[in-house]
């Protein structure tokens, strides 16, 4: 006898069978293509409509392009070369011979092919763990893990900073000796953040900024990745005639967000550039813990001067082919990003949103990344929010 249950098995493998069968016979007569190479090719004969649309699309994509080219590049030396990356294997002795930035350039090589390391470093005088971080910082510091939450992030206080230092610029001693003759913790702040970058990449961003967006969008999506190794940002573009009242560069990149594959040349330069000062200061006695040399001995002055003379370098630009240096005249007044060479400049919204003076757009502007807080948290109270004051 056949049973409810037993009926509708039966029905349900009819059904079952049916829909095999259809697909198979579908299948037989329309070919399911994979990719373009399945399909059959095109004859060679093309209708003169689809060419005139054709030709109009190729004209629309070069103008896009010629408008994408003119915002990421700057007038200038066309990029020369990245250094050649093959290297003779030195022993210690023949290495601690050769000039500093030899020896740094040898120890932390340079790939502008290889990915940036998923990295964020920040430092303080505590980690998030301790009790004594403060509450003003939490916010800031978490945002960078929301962020990035695929990202290796570290706060490393004053203690650890020796130590890793210590460790990673073992071979060159002059650094460390450098590192540790530094008198005020904002010089071994600012050295650390270059040091860090230069021997392990990533991005560096002080403990008073808050990321707004991930730095997978920082850089727009058809911008190959092999194609720049450093980003960064302009802090001020102060365009007035007492500009040197306020800040010391005409264009101030900033140095309190910087992202970097490791061994990059700006970062050979600074590192080696600050390590030869501090030494040859202390020789003469003359390190002090005077706060208004700090900008222009490891602060934005020298980053940016640093930057400039990396731009105007004829062993990575081909200055043959240039109209002249190039200069703050080059970043002016930028609202797009610019590319010079393997660095991509940021305009001054994506470092510096809501400070409303010299062109920044605010906070919910599609090119801010990150805002920095609260300005000069080293500094005396009343040297603080100089941007504040410019107006």
């Amino acid at each position: 006898m056949l049973t409810f249950k037993k009926a509708l098995v039966l029905s349900l493998a009819c059904l079952t069978l049916f829909f095999l069968f259809r697909s198979q016979h579908s299948g037989s007569t329309a070919p399911n293509f994979r990719n373009a190479h399945d399909m059959p090719r095109p004859t060679a004969w093309v209708n003169p409509a689809s060419k005139e649309s054709t030709t109009k699309e190729a004209e629309k994509g070069q103008k896009t392009a010629e408008k994408t080219d003119k915002a990421f590049n700057t007038p200038g030396a066309p990029p020369k070369k990245a250094k050649a990356q093959t290297q003779t294997q030195l022993s210690t002795d023949e290495l601690r011979q050769r000039p500093l930035k030899e020896q740094l350039e040898y120890q932390f090589p340079y790939d502008v092919d290889a990915k940036t390391p998923a990295y964020i470093w920040q430092t303080w005088k505590y980690t998030p763990a301790q009790g004594e971080f403060q509450e003003m910082f939490r916010e800031p510091e978490a945002s960078w893990s929301i962020h990035h939450p695929s990202f290796v992030h570290e706060v490393i206080t004053d203690n650890v900073a020796m130590h890793l230092i210590r460790h990673l610029y073992a071979s060159v001693p002059e650094v460390i000796e450098a590192y540790n003759s530094l008198p005020v913790p904002v010089l071994k702040a600012d050295f650390f953040r270059y040091l860090i970058l230069l021997a392990r990449g990533g991005i560096y961003s002080d403990i008073d900024t808050t990321a707004l967006k991930s730095a997978s969008e920082w850089i727009p999506s058809d911008v190959p990745a092999s194609s720049y190794g450093m980003v960064i940002g302009i802090e001020a573009d102060p365009d007035r005639p007492d500009w040197a009242k306020w800040y010391s560069r005409r264009i101030q990149f900033c140095q309190w967000t910087i992202q970097s594959k490791p061994g990059h040349p700006v970062l050979v330069d600074v590192v080696a550039n600050i390590t030869q000062e501090t030494l040859n200061r202390k020789s003469l006695g003359k390190l002090t813990k005077d706060h208004k040399g700090i900008i222009e001995f490891t602060g934005p002055a020298v980053w940016t001067d640093t930057i400039f003379a990396y731009f105007n370098n004829p062993d990575f630009f081909d200055m043959s082919t240039s109209k002249g240096n190039i200069t703050w005249e080059n970043f002016t007044g930028m609202k797009a990003p610019k590319k010079v060479g393997d660095v991509i400049v940021l305009p001054i919204t994506s470092f510096s949103p809501g400070i409303k003076t010299m062109g920044a757009g605010e906070d919910d502007d599609p090119m801010a990344f990150v805002k920095h807080n609260f300005e000069g948290t080293w500094k005396p109270e009343s040297e603080r929010h100089i941007g504040e004051t410019f107006a």
